[in-house]
């Protein structure tokens, strides 16, 4: 019975192919946004998160200032000076810190140039920013402590300025400061927000504050914890010392913040969340419309077919057979659509993925959840025309032309 009630729904979904189509289509542009949604969502929060791990994950990172929402208050924040790095280097708990100074500069080597960003740093901050030499050499401790003007590069700087060369051993100028590159970084991609993170040059930190900043202040520190030291132990020894160093009396709040990449990657994880929740919601407004449209389409048929309804009750038929004739016709419809609309969103989450450089991350809890909600529509909408039907007085229905 099931089967037949079944087969009766397809022949009538082919005998009005196109309009089936156009029936469905808000069903279909619902669950394929509300699935493309979810999954570009959840691929742009993986590669938050490998970004984030792959800066190392008992790093923490200390500014100067308050850390505070809103528009900044008070005087400039205090600045940090090379001797607290050293002491914190110093630390039991700390296995080694580097000052970070950036700076944006026009590289030039030849006739090409490149506006870049340079980094100060010593040479341990190539281990804390997860830099792997893939040609040349790192800073020498000398260069550290001597303020030597050398440059390691990124891919995009080494194919900007010197094309198919080798870079390593060439000279280069950054602002008016000539060097030499000793070195090249491997390709890091993008960053988080889209940043190219190879259009950079790494150099000693006392060069860059002498050569090109010409200031000994700096207002961040890159701080790397002993293994088996927990990052809230870390932190905690970290803050002791600065305000011991900064002279805070008790009670009085710090002038710097030390954040470590896990609250970052939860506080972008969580705005990236909210934001799918708030697309995907719009999108499912679509499956509403498409179950409309469905209802509509639905309360249509039962019109035109009036007269078949009154023969199919006149020979005996039962109104809970038509009833059920009427609503499987609209749960294959809403369905039907439902799997044309997962296939599709499926399909735009892959294309973005790949175009967004992203992993592709479907959720198999979502497309089933999608799915289940399109047949839900399809019983939902298609009651009311199928119970219609159902209702038809015979003597009615066969007098209608």
């Amino acid at each position: 019975m099931l089967f037949e009630t079944f087969r009766l729904a397809l022949r009538s979904i082919r005998r009005n192919l196109m309009r089936s189509f156009l029936t469905v289509l808000g069903v279909v542009i619902g669950v394929a946004a509300v699935i493309a949604m979810v999954t570009i969502g959840q691929g742009s929060s993986a590669q938050v998160t490998a970004n984030i791990e792959g800066l190392g994950t008992n790093v923490a990172f200390m500014r100067a200032g308050a850390q505070r929402m809103g528009p900044p208050t008070g005087g400039p924040a205090r600045p940090f000076r090379l001797n607290d790095v050293e002491a914190i280097a110093a630390l039991p708990e700390v296995d080694s810190a580097s000052p970070v100074m950036n700076s944006t500069r026009t590289a030039v080597a030849g006739n090409a140039n490149l506006s870049t960003q340079v980094t100060g740093a010593f040479a341990d901050y190539l281990t804390l920013g997860n830099y792997t030499l893939a040609s040349g050499r790192a800073f020498s401790d000398a260069e550290d402590r001597g303020g030597v003007p050398v440059c390691i590069i990124g891919a995009t700087v080494a194919r900007s300025l010197f094309g198919g060369l080798d870079p390593v051993g060439q000279m280069m100028r950054v602002g008016t400061v000539s060097c030499p590159v000793i070195g090249t970084y491997a390709e890091k991609g993008s960053s988080t927000f889209g940043q190219d993170q190879d259009n950079g040059v790494l150099m000693p930190a006392r060069a860059v504050m002498r050569r090109l900043l010409g200031s000994n202040d700096f207002n961040q520190v890159s701080i790397g914890f002993a293994e088996g030291v927990t990052m809230e132990d870390g932190m905690a020894a970290v803050t002791d010392l600065m305000r011991d160093r900064r002279r805070i009396a008790f009670g009085q709040a710090d002038d710097f913040n030390i954040s470590d990449q896990r609250q970052f990657a939860e506080m972008l994880t969580g705005v990236n969340d909210v934001l799918t929740g708030l697309l995907s919601s719009v999108a499912a407004v679509s499956l509403l419309v498409g179950g409309i449209g469905i209802m509509n389409i639905m309360l249509v048929s039962v019109t035109e077919r009036t007269r078949e309804i009154g023969i199919r009750l006149a020979v005996g038929a039962e109104a809970r057979q038509v009833l059920m004739q009427f609503l499987v016709e609209a749960v294959v419809l809403s369905v039907l659509g439902g799997l044309a609309g997962i296939l599709a969103g499926l399909g735009i989450a892959w294309g973005a993925s790949l175009y967004m450089a992203i992993p592709f991350v479907p959720d198999p809890a979502v497309i089933a959840l999608a799915f289940g909600f399109s047949g839900l529509v399809g019983v939902v909408f298609g009651y009311f025309p199928a119970r219609a039907a159902a209702a038809l007085d015979p003597i009615e229905a066969l007098r209608h032309q």
